[in-house]
Formats: structure tokens, sequence, C-alpha cells
């Protein structure tokens, strides 16, 4: 069998060119046909295999009714190519398939693609663990088994742990983790986000389809909390977006015939050439919006579009996975061929293919593609781009499941836990105990404990030299008027308080500088007479 060499991952493609074919050789219709002075049995035209071939790919939940006939002409010449058809003379490879009367008929041998070879599922270790209570340094990279306990359970150990409901709690120790740092949240929302992926897509595994090291933890948090009042990503790096040219070609086009922001003449077929415009920068791009490393990904949830809701909560969560950039640009791109779908001013793109038609095939490839170009790339970027552009508005949302599950996974582990001594673990190396104590006594360390800190706020006010004299004093002006126990605590004459706080100096006033203040102050005598 000839064809590309399938590099590892593409099963779900590998597994929808297989079924295309299957379906393509159970029932296209096979006849006797004349040429050349003779009739080939079992065999059909270029015309009525790309008839047939469309029918059925637009009747197909797979590609749906958005393929072209000028798609199945290219996919009829991917199966001359790789033998799954052939010409009558039993050419194939470099002969180029053509919709007219030439005859082609079936191959003897299977043209069915192989499997790559699956790894060997590993019972969803490739799925980040979860920070737990007991971390408290860097997560490693694999979890140590902690040695099986004894199931048998002495009368004491059973006392001690059920002393909560007997009333006898002499000690308990206070257990909380260390600050959870933002690299530790990046790692929870990576491996929560991983495992609701999996369970969306229906999978016992993502081998083959993800690998979790191609996952940014940092992207996720990014994606979730960095965005505007519409939604759309806030980029950090300015120079990661879009050129300016290429967004204001967007807006004209988005907002027709509004959006002229530029105020350039319009000119017949100037809509045409500014989504030429745009429809050149996507082209260009390196790797497609979705990414190389998570094409599988994307392809198994088209098995998924008959499900509206499930497929559109797979999509929410894998755009997720998505570098920022890339979902920026995808969001705008795809909100983009809905407006210009959707505008009823807008002329018409194309002189002979509607105007959905034309968005769809111009933008897909710039959005889905593999690394080693699949056969079916093109139908399958059809058919995903056609759904995630009816349903732009929400694929983009944040899963209100995913949100809330991580939120209280990180709430638990800021909270204080309680474990009682002798139940579970061993304490007697930790120093933090409580013992059970009366009513006055946690009243009486309640205030202590309170008083404490503040003490040491005032002292390293007063103690502070290099704050200027008039802020000093203001500053512990507005700690007496908030703690006013405190404060006279620690200066409870007006002694106390000279001793350490300078004194505020007097100024003149500037209309008294010119007076001797040696002397008393003589008021001004001066004879005044008055005319009749």
């Amino acid at each position: 069998m000839e064809g590309k060499v399938i590099g590892p991952g593409p099963y779900r493609a590998t597994k929808l060119w297989n079924e295309t074919i299957k379906l393509f050789r159970g029932g296209m219709p096979l006849r006797r046909h004349w040429a050349h002075f003779r009739y080939y049995d079992c065999s059909f035209t270029g015309s009525e295999a790309v008839d047939y071939l469309h029918e059925l790919l637009r009747r197909n939940y797979n590609f749906g009714p958005e393929v072209t006939r000028y798609q199945t002409l290219q996919l009829l010449r991917k199966f001359l190519k790789a033998h799954v058809i052939e010409d009558i003379k039993g050419r194939h490879g470099t002969e180029d398939f053509e919709d007219n009367s030439h005859l082609y008929r079936f191959p003897t041998l299977s043209p069915l693609k192989s499997f790559p070879s699956r790894p060997l599922l590993r019972d969803s270790c490739d799925l980040p663990r979860l920070i737990r209570w007991d971390d408290y340094e860097e997560l490693p990279q694999q979890e140590n088994i902690a040695p099986l306990k004894s199931a048998v359970m002495t009368s004491d150990l059973w006392n001690k742990r059920h002393s909560v409901a007997i009333g006898d709690v002499h000690e308990c120790k206070l257990i909380r983790r260390k600050e959870i740092t933002p690299k530790q949240v990046d790692h929870i929302w990576k491996s929560m986000t991983v495992a609701h992926l999996q369970r969306v897509l229906g999978l016992k595994s993502l081998d083959g389809v993800l690998n979790p090291s191609h996952v940014n933890g940092k992207h996720i948090v990014h994606n979730v909390f960095s965005i505007n009042k519409a939604g759309i990503v806030i980029l950090e790096n300015k120079a990661e977006d879009m050129p300016y040219w290429v967004v204001s070609a967007m807006k004209c086009l988005a907002n027709w015939p509004n959006g002229n922001e530029t105020k350039q003449p319009v000119y017949p077929g100037f809509e045409r050439d500014v989504l030429k415009t745009v429809g050149d920068y996507f082209q260009r791009l390196k790797e497609p919006l979705l990414t190389f490393h998570l094409y599988e990904v994307f392809v198994n949830i088209l098995s998924l579009l008959q499900e509206q809701e499930v497929a559109t909560e797979a999509l929410q969560v894998s755009s997720l996975l998505l570098p920022p950039a890339n979902r920026r640009r995808l969001q705008l791109l795809l909100r983009l061929m809905a407006r210009v779908c959707q505008n009823p001013h807008l002329p018409p793109l194309n002189d002979t293919i509607t105007t959905r038609t034309l968005m769809v095939q111009m933008f897909s490839h710039c959005v889905l593609g593999s690394v080693d170009e699949m056969d079916l790339d093109e139908l399958l970027a059809t058919k995903l781009v056609t759904f995630m552009m009816e349903h732009h508005n929400t694929i983009f949302q944040v899963p209100t499941k995913l949100r809330c599950q991580v939120e209280e996974h990180l709430s638990h582990l800021k909270r204080v836990q309680i474990k009682y001594a002798g139940s579970d673990t061993d304490f007697s190396a930790s120093p933090a105990f409580c013992k059970q104590i009366s009513r006055v006594e946690s009243e009486e360390q309640k205030v202590i404990g309170t008083q404490t800190p503040l003490q040491e706020l005032l002292e390293g006010l007063i103690a502070d030299k290099e704050l200027p004299a008039k802020d000093k004093r203001k500053r512990l002006k507005q700690f007496q008027r908030s703690y006013p126990e405190v404060y006279h605590n620690r200066f409870p004459t007006e002694e106390s308080k000279a001793a350490v706080i300078p004194e505020k100096t007097p100024r003149l006033k500037p209309h008294l500088m010119f007076f001797n203040l040696k002397k008393p102050f003589q008021p001004f005598q001066r004879s005044w007479s008055f005319r009749a």
C-alpha cells in the first residue's frame, strides 16, 4: 500500500480514513462501461465517483453538508495516489484523478491504513497528580506509595479516634500546609483541566490523544482570568498580538459598512481585497491556531458534535489549553466569520460560492491541521470550524463545573485542619499542640495574641529613623485612634510620650519674622487727626 507515513498520535483521523474508504467501496455503484472499442466490468467514471462520494460525505455526520464538490474531488485524488482506486489500466500514484468520463476501478488488495501501535494503557497515570494536604515541598514526579496499615484496631486506638464523640479530647494538632505558590496554582489548574477533558471525551485514557507534558498550566490560568468584558484574552506581551493593519481589516469587514476606520475610499471589490488581506495573514501562520499538539483532541471532538452540549463543553475545556495568543486570534477570527456570514449589507465576496462556504474554506486549514498533513485534514477542519463558528459565543466560556471544582480544591488546601494525636499520624515530632482550656483562659489568650503583633507594629513605627518626624506623628495619631488601649499601655503619661516622639517645632508667621522676639511686643502708636 502506498501513501503517507502515519506519525504517532493520529488514531482518530486514521479511523475516519478507513471508515470512509469502507463506505465508498461498499456503496459505489459498479457497472459495465465501454471505452476504446471494448467494455470494462465493475468500473465507474470519474464524474460518477465524485457524485456518489460527495453525497456520501454530505450525509455522514463526521463531515456534514458543508463539504463541497471540489473537496470531494481532492479526496478522490488522494484515493488514487494512496491506491484506494486505480484507473482502468491499473495505473495509480502518478496519474491525476479527473471529474470526467475517464474509467476507474477498485484494486483487489486492501487499501486500508494500519493503525499506529498505541502505547500501553497506564491507568490514567499520565494525568498530573493533584496537590494534597501532605504536600509541603515541591511536587515529585511520582508519588511514593505508603505502606498499608494493619486492619486490626485496638480499643485504645478506637477511643482516640472517637474521642470527639466521647467528649474526652485532651490533645490535638492544627495543621496547615505552606502558602500555595502561583506555580502550584498553575499545576492544579492543569491537572484538573486535563482530567475534566478526559471525562468529557469519554476516554479511559488520553494515550495517543494528548500528552500532558504539552499542556502549560500558565496558559490555562491566563485564559481563565486575563480577559476583557467581551471574554477575549488580553495579552501581556503586545508583540504577540496581531498587527494593527490586520485588526483594522477585520473590524472593517465585521462592522461593514460602518467599519472603515481608516476612511479609505471604497471602490467596487474593496471588501474582497480586505478579506484577502485577512486571509493572507492567517494562511501564512506557521502552525494552525489549534496547534499540532492538540490536533488529535479536536479530531476526537468531531464524534461528539451530534450532542451539542457535550461537544460545546469539550471545546470549552480544550480551548483553555491553547496558548493565549492563539486563543485570542481564534476567537476574533470566528467572531469575524460569523458576522460576515450574517451581514445582509455585505456584497457577495465570491462569484461562484456563498459567503458562508467561502469563509469556511478560506480559514478552516488555518484553524485545524496535523503536522503530517493527514488525508482528511481539510474535510475534518471544515466540519469542526463550521460548528465552532456557529457556537463561538459559548465555546470560549470557562466551564462552570470545572471552575467550581478548582476553586473548591484551592479553598480546601487553604483551610486549617485538626488532627488528633495518636489517631492516624504521629505528631510527637511537632511542637504545635493545643490543650483543653477554660473560657477565661481562652479570652486572655485571644487578647494577648491580638495585642502582641500590634505592640510590635507600634515599636517598629517608633524606631523608624528614616521616617520624617511629621509623618511619624501623623501615623502615631492614626494608630492611637485605631488601637487606643495598645497606645495607652505604651504611653501612659505625656512624659513617656515626649521621650520618644519629637515635639512639633512652632513656625513663625511671615509678618512676625521682622520683629525682635527678645523685646516685649510694643504696639504701634499713631496720632490721628480729622478734618472738619
